[in-house]
């Protein structure tokens, strides 16, 4: 069922597959578990480029033909989704292992997968979709153990979606954020920062395209009881997007690799990844071109790198880049919940160093709690934290940054070599980080994490860690 030749595996190559999971999202957002969820646990708003790149590390694993590497990554999401679990604003509970939630989730990829196909002009035939849904239900499978909360044929399929679609789909917040904010103000991937002129000239274009794409893509008995705008020219809008997405397949394969794309996207045009040498050999050029567009237009101009030349930034500003992960504009558990889990993903950690990375940083929320949360309001606003600033590198943070070395330093010679430098930063060593044996020694290492946590400084390993979007 997985592995190369799968048709599960072939789609997350497939440029329109692009598409099909950006419909699948908002349909997901607008069940009203998932959507709770996401609005309170995720990062999809203020860090979207790095959860893009988290969610294709996750289907590789689980698409690939080593099963070992599959059975570690569901157990690792299974940790993952036992975590998010409260109630929303009305009061209604929520939970990510809900086993009727998990196989909406699937549902929705399937559906989409199937749609993809059809607005681009090749629908699939009766025996490729039931091949396609078996391998669905064995990805739900693979999750829960069991695939019998989705239909057993397609044939039965089809009523159970239309019953989720007419009877349990809302018009949630989650699904208005995605298709009406995040394309509108997502940020400039790492590769290019330092051209938001440029960035945003497109965006202003692009944004405002997806969204109208996408509502279009959706069940039209849906769209009318949400509410949703039906753009005039809409529908052939669509069709010509999921045409022209399907066109790019006969670019070479390298080109059109999802693992490739976002891994550039994701790399610093300063960094050491060769392709981003070269994309950053380019930008020269390109900011010529930025300066063109701003005659043109009445966008702001790029800022000055001098600006930040001390390496250091407002207690407001690393609020907002840094510590206030879920971009509600508040400091509380998920937001430190977040970070622990994009360092347990990078590091691949298994169940017991996962708990101790996030016992570590729930016991440092309860040291900003106590410290920062003025009102009792059981979060910290941006002006606590501000008004609290620069006496935060307390006992609590510190056992943060002494259990994260110990996860990252795997062989336990109280060193971070090359190799787990990597692992961790997903970047080679930086001159002036490894000592004489050019490894990073634990005091180092300390100082630094404890140096970046408490606001203080800018320009180290940990800003693409957790400052990029």
């Amino acid at each position: 069922m997985f592995g190369p030749g799968s048709r599960f595996h072939a789609f997350f190559q497939d440029p329109r597959w692009a598409l099909a999971v950006i419909r699948a999202t908002v349909l997901e957002a607008a069940h009203p578990q998932i959507g709770a969820a996401l609005i309170e646990n995720s990062t999809f708003v203020a860090h979207p480029w790095r959860r893009l790149r988290n969610t294709v590390v996750s289907l590789q694993r689980m698409s690939g033909d080593d099963d070992g590497v599959r059975r570690r990554e569901v157990a690792r999401l299974n940790r993952l989704h036992a975590r998010v679990k409260s109630t929303d604003g009305p009061g209604r509970p929520y939970d990510a292992m809900d086993p009727e939630v998990r196989a909406w989730v699937v549902a929705t990829l399937f559906e989409s997968s199937v749609t993809m196909y059809r607005l681009s002009g090749q629908p699939l035939e009766q025996a490729a979709m039931e091949e396609v849904y078996a391998e669905f239900r064995a990805y739900l499978a693979a999750l829960d153990g069991d695939a019998g909360r989705l239909p057993p044929t397609v044939r039965e399929f089809w009523p159970y979606y239309d019953r989720v679609v007419e009877e349990q789909l809302e018009d949630t917040e989650a699904m208005r954020i995605i298709l009406y904010r995040l394309f509108d103000h997502l940020p400039a991937p790492p590769l290019l920062h330092g051209l938001p002129t440029l960035w945003a000239a497109g965006r202003a274009v692009v944004g405002p395209l997806l969204g109208v794409v996408t509502v279009a893509s959706l069940p039209e008995r849906f769209r009318r009881r949400a509410g949703l705008p039906e753009t005039p020219g809409a529908q052939a809008m669509m069709q010509s997007a999921y045409l022209a997405a399907g066109l790019t397949r006969f670019l070479p394969d390298g080109w059109t690799q999802i693992d490739n794309i976002t891994r550039l996207l994701a790399s610093s045009p300063d960094g050491d990844d060769p392709a981003a040498r070269t994309i950053g050999a380019l930008r020269d050029r390109v900011r010529r071109a930025g300066a063109l567009v701003r005659l043109l237009t009445p966008l702001p101009p790029d800022p000055d790198p001098g600006d930040a030349a001390d390496g250091r930034r407002s207690a407001e500003e690393f609020f907002a880049a840094v510590l206030d992960q879920t971009g509600d504009g508040y400091l509380d558990w998920p937001d430190l919940a977040a970070m622990a889990r994009e360092l347990a993903g990078r590091l691949d950690l298994d169940e017991p160093e996962e708990t101790r990375l996030y016992d570590a940083f729930a016991g440092w929320w309860r040291e900003l709690q106590e410290a920062l949360d003025t009102d009792g309001d059981g979060r910290v606003s941006a002006r606590e934290y501000a008004a609290a600033v620069p006496s935060l590198a307390g006992p609590a943070l510190i056992r943060v940054a002494e259990v994260l070395f110990d996860v990252t330093d795997t062989d336990g010679d109280e060193r971070v070599d090359a190799h787990e430098y990597r692992t961790l930063f997903r970047a080679g060593f930086r001159r002036d980080m490894t000592g004489s044996d050019g490894t990073y020694s634990r005091g180092a290492f300390v100082r630094d994490f404890l140096s970046f946590m408490s606001g203080r400084e800018r320009s180290t390993p940990y800003d693409p860690l957790f400052a990029d979007a």
